[in-house]
């Protein structure tokens, strides 16, 4: 890399510049940092110059002209030992893979000027981030508190961020309202990744300022604008994420992150949001430590321990000592002999009623061939339990209704009768389907198949028809960096010929598009409104997994259209709708990559829309 003048001078402060003074502004940056790769053309700087122990820091947003994209520079002077730790938490940084931090492409500790490649004396350190677009928290915050919902959510995401950095052992630094940007897509990003100095607990303390931040707002000084009030939950959290006092701040970022996750409980209706003594710190862990120590109100050994009575609540059942159920060797003893807490309920047969002496050995509910009624004969379990007994009974004991024994006759003679019917006849049809099948095939020829599954298929989802011609075709990328995914492709999806495709940027490391976002799409728009029944897709690298969507207006999010169909795409492969949809706007939204030589990527060949037939 070529080191670059230090003699030029500083760069202009109105945004515009005429094309005779880029190359004043190219050398006013590289002025200040010697050794600067050409490859990064600045534009604007950024923000005010950072003091540190070690030097002054500056940031630029520039362009780097190899990869035609938008960056973030920053530049610490002056290089050499001096910038040594901040580079290598840079390096560490540039591992992480996560949405809510900005990444780095790039960090030196400078560039050789002097012999045998030494730092160049007055050079500089750099580290190349990547640049996110949006508005910062600061100029949002300037109009005012933001909504509890709202406030999670951002919070959230920063700190899993965060978390996700000191997992492996890196301090963020730099989080302040300036930093933090609100993407267009609704994710929230951190610039200047890392600060140039910072420490975990620090992490903590900055992240609780910003809840509290977002909570009151910000004035023109950059103080807060309002008194800290919101959700109880929100107030009590962002003053522990600043404590200092032992035992009351957090332990960690992902503490933070999951409490934010968690739904806030509501209270009572008309409760004022502002914060009650019982929801501050001290309430919280003394109300924990009042639940840990209450004794269980189920616990029989906890009640029996405790002197005072206690007051359980209606729908709390009394403690009941564990029934032994009686033996055989208990048989011959009474009840009272026994004891009332020792003879199981269930084991006791009732003493009259229809289902007096109704239930099995094991003491089991009565069934329903024994529930005879009282107006029919008794039971025949009574006559074979009184039978174990060693009962005998007297003939005019036993029942003489010869109405109940013809009906019992009947339905002994009855059912196998009815059985053997529905034999017959169950019989006579399948041959007679046989029979016909048979006949078809003499006559034609030919056997014809069907399939159960395929018809029971085909009766859930709806026709297709003819192709439905498509107005144009363009890449839908809401979670991108702005870098094109091979976005003059798209009509090759479209022009009939299956030989010619789109294909999606190359990612490394996951089919998960490298972990830097969910999925990219294809836009189709039908010209207006259609009846759509299914859409066919075809690819020359079977395996992508892919959603269809659909939308009756443009959306500039993915919660815009409504999935409609999902699965992997093979050669060729057709997405029917359960039903059909009326749309002008088709989305296939590719889920997952597929594996190849150099990469993770998917291509598609031709995509037809369906009408509904």
């Amino acid at each position: 890399m070529t080191g670059l003048s230090q003699d030029a001078a500083p760069p202009p402060e109105h945004p515009r510049r005429r094309p005779e003074q880029e190359q004043g502004s190219t050398v006013s940056m590289t002025s200040t940092a010697t050794g600067l790769p050409d490859r990064y053309r600045p534009l604007d700087q950024v923000g005010p110059d950072e003091p540190t122990p070690t030097g002054v820091i500056r940031c630029w947003r520039a362009k780097d002209r190899v990869l035609n994209r938008d960056v973030a520079i920053r530049v610490h002077t002056p290089a050499g030992e001096a910038a040594h730790a901040w580079i290598a938490r840079a390096l560490t940084a540039g591992g992480l893979a996560t949405p809510a931090l900005a990444m780095v492409y790039d960090a030196s500790e400078g560039i050789g000027g002097g012999p045998g490649g030494d730092i160049a004396p007055g050079g500089a350190a750099y580290v190349v981030n990547e640049w996110i677009d949006g508005e910062t928290l600061a100029d949002r915050l300037a109009r005012g508190p933001m909504p509890d919902r709202e406030v999670r959510t951002i919070l959230r995401r920063l700190a899993e961020g965060v978390a996700e950095a000191h997992r492996v052992g890196l301090a963020v630094g730099g989080l302040t309202p300036e930093n933090v940007v609100l993407r267009p897509n609704g994710l929230v990003g951190l610039r200047a990744v890392p600060a140039a100095t910072g420490s975990i607990d620090g992490d903590i303390t900055a992240l609780g300022a910003l809840l509290e931040a977002c909570l009151t707002g910000l004035g023109t000084d950059g103080s807060a604008a309002g008194p800290l009030t919101g959700s109880p939950d929100l107030v009590a959290l962002a003053r522990r994420a600043r404590s200092t006092e032992p035992g009351q701040g957090l332990s960690s970022v992902a503490a933070m992150a999951s409490l934010l996750a968690e739904r806030p409980r509501t209270g009572p209706a008309g409760a004022a949001p502002s914060l009650r003594a019982e929801d501050t710190d001290s309430g919280w862990l003394r109300r924990l430590r009042e639940r840990r120590s209450e004794p269980a109100a189920n616990d029989a050994e906890s009640i029996a321990a405790t002197d005072d009575p206690i007051r359980m609540s209606p729908d709390t059942l009394p403690p009941v000592p564990a029934v032994r159920p009686v033996t055989q060797a208990d048989a011959a003893l009474s009840a009272g002999a026994l004891g009332g807490d020792t003879i199981d309920a269930g084991t006791v047969a009732p003493r009259a009623g229809a289902y007096a002496a109704s239930r099995g050995a094991a003491g089991g509910p009565p069934t329903p061939a024994d529930a005879w009624s009282e107006e029919e004969d008794e039971p025949f379990g009574v006559l074979a339990d009184d039978a174990a007994r060693g009962y005998d009974y007297d003939d005019d004991r036993l029942p003489d209704d010869e109405d109940g024994a013809s009906r019992r006759r009947l339905v002994v003679v009855g059912l196998p009768l009815l059985a053997l019917i529905l034999v017959i006849a169950l019989a006579w049809w399948i041959g007679s389907a046989l029979l016909s099948v048979s006949a078809d095939v003499d006559g034609q020829g030919s056997t014809p198949t069907a399939s159960a599954p395929a018809e029971d298929t085909a009766a859930n989802q709806a026709p297709a028809g003819e192709a439905i011609p498509v107005a144009g075709a363009t890449v839908f990328d809401p979670f991108g960096d702005g870098e094109a995914e091979n976005d003059q492709d798209t009509p090759l999806t479209i022009d009939d010929d299956p030989a010619t495709a789109w294909s999606t940027l190359t990612y490394r490391g996951s089919p998960a598009f490298g972990n830097l976002k969910p999925g990219v799409g294809l836009l189709l728009d039908l010209g207006d409104a259609q009846s759509v029944a299914a859409v066919t897709v075809t690819s020359t690298t079977p395996g992508a997994t892919v959603e269809i969507r659909t939308a009756d207006a443009p959306a500039d999010d993915l919660d815009g259209f409504t999935a409609v169909a999902d699965g992997t795409v093979e050669s060729e492969t057709e997405f029917a709708f359960d039903e059909p949809v009326t749309a002008q706007y088709v989305l296939v939204w590719i889920t997952g990559l597929v594996d190849g030589p150099d990469g993770f990527k998917a291509e598609i060949a031709e995509v037809t829309v369906q009408a509904a037939g």
